[in-house]
């Protein structure tokens, strides 16, 4: 087995394939835009990385003030539990 789970025999028999198909004149073209979209895929894939790292880096710095925002509306809400429960028990 070859290192991407392919028989080198299969890779050579493939590469005869696409030989006789697109043409000797044919392959350096398709060699370079296939690496044209590897490299775009890359670029675009190390961009996506650095936008999710970006995001996790910031994000606990903005937890900790929307904690705080969130404990007074939390209180009240137990205050106002608190209250209608007394109204019903008197």
């Amino acid at each position: 087995m070859g290192p991407f789970g392919f028989h080198p025999l299969w890779l050579v028999l493939l590469l005869v394939i696409v030989l006789i198909i697109f043409g000797p004149g044919k392959l350096p073209e398709l060699g370079g835009a296939i690496g044209k979209g590897i490299r775009e895929f890359r670029k675009t894939s190390s961009e996506l990385t650095d936008e999710v790292k970006t995001a996790v880096t910031e994000q606990p710095a903005r937890a900790p003030a929307e904690a705080v925002t969130e404990q007074p509306a939390r209180a009240s809400a137990e205050d106002s539990t608190a209250a209608k429960t007394e109204q019903h028990t008197t």
